[in-house]
């Protein structure tokens, strides 16, 4: 293994973060006091609620590594990673915001201009500016490197002409930031010639069409591209940097909790009707229990990694790859747990079913189980 991928342990203690985690959960009990939402499972993708996001916002949860001048807050990433696990842990409905706070935040702090952070990132905060991801493709899958959208130099800026498919929130997002061709593919270094743009869905040329899932979902879209005009102040880093800026930011999407907690209220609830009905916990419980507190500790060292601006793109990986088995796990052992049993809250019934029918997403969403096996063998010298 090479040692200079390795990310050692957060140093952050436990008592660090006890207190903000104190102040979420009464925040979250109070929600649920007040009816504002019901637990639900993959709620960071599908959860959509914007009066939700205002709440948090107000609560300064939102922005949180954004610097003050930026209207953020300048706490660490280990603050924000504590956050984000008691709202996944409680299957609130973050989707509203989850992209532009998770990645775009993290995004435009590095690589935007001094002009695009003072426009997105205090909106982002104040919960008001919804962002998406352009980056997969038709017939791509996770090989962001053979992307067919082009970006052509045209008077003012850039013409962008193509199409980008699972845009999550593009139906009711503001902007995402699009990876597309500046120059003609070169077999030998298919890396080369990509550059980013931010591309607005309401501006001409940009057409949102939506994907329904066979449940009746929607929150995957695919969004035509037809020459749509980006002025030259929206182009995101720099020109023909694209392959580098997005994987950088990959890390970010990779490796957070929602990797390994988005079935984490159908376990609650299972676990809890266990106790309930007085049943003896079976080995698989403790199992999964083991794993999800092993991949806590896994993607807690990413964030300190991402705090210490190191890379993490490897360790990243390898926490989406766990997470995403670990996650389908807990979909398949509540549903063994459940079967037909017909005096199973109804409640309980629902978490698990939304569990199973969001199960085949998990191994896709992020960069497939293939693509991310390759990613890691290739980065740590196993070919």
């Amino acid at each position: 293994m090479a040692r200079s991928r390795l990310v050692p342990p957060a140093t952050t203690d436990l008592a660090d973060t006890a207190a903000l985690r104190a102040e979420v959960r009464d925040f979250l009990a109070e929600q649920l006091a007040a009816g504002t939402f019901i637990p639900s499972v993959d709620a960071w993708l599908c959860g959509w609620d914007e009066a939700f996001t205002t709440a948090l916002a107000a609560r300064g949860y939102l922005g949180m590594t954004a610097p003050e001048e930026y209207g953020g807050h300048g706490r660490s990433h280990i603050e924000r990673f504590a956050v984000t696990e008691e709202l996944l842990a409680a299957g609130a409905p973050v989707a509203a915001h989850w992209i532009a706070d998770r990645q775009i935040v993290p995004a435009l702090l590095k690589d935007g201009t001094e002009a695009q952070k003072r426009e997105f990132l205090p909106k982002i905060a104040a919960g008001e500016c919804f962002f998406g991801i352009g980056m997969s493709e038709p017939d791509s899958g996770s090989d962001l490197a053979s992307v067919r959208t082009k970006a052509t130099r045209v008077d003012g800026g850039w013409s962008l002409s193509g199409t980008k498919v699972w845009t999550s929130g593009a139906h009711r997002g503001h902007a995402f930031i699009v990876l597309a061709r500046t120059a003609p593919v070169d077999p030998a270094h298919r890396h080369a010639g990509l550059s980013q743009f931010i591309v607005r869905f309401d501006g001409p040329g940009v057409q949102v069409r939506p994907i329904v899932s066979m449940n009746g979902g929607h929150h995957f879209n695919e969004v035509i591209l037809d020459e749509a005009f980006v002025a030259e102040d929206m182009v995101f880093g720099e020109i023909g940097d694209g392959w580098r800026q997005v994987t950088s930011e990959l890390a970010f999407e990779r490796s957070g909790p929602e990797r390994v907690l988005s079935t984490f209220p159908a376990l609650s609830a299972v676990t809890e009707n266990i106790v309930q009905q007085n049943i003896s916990p079976d080995a698989e419980l403790g199992r999964l229990v083991a794993r999800v507190a092993g991949l806590h500790q896994m993607s807690t060292a990413v964030a300190g990694a991402l705090e210490r601006h190191e890379p993490a793109d490897v360790a990243a990986a390898v926490v989406k790859l766990l997470g995403t088995s670990t996650e389908g796990d807990i979909a398949d052992f509540a549903d063994l747990r459940v079967g037909d049993d017909t005096a199973v809250d109804p409640r309980l019934r629902e978490l698990v079913a939304v569990a199973v029918d969001q199960r085949p997403g998990f191994t896709l969403r992020g960069g497939t189980t293939e693509v991310l096996r390759g990613v890691i063998a290739r980065e740590l010298g196993m070919r």
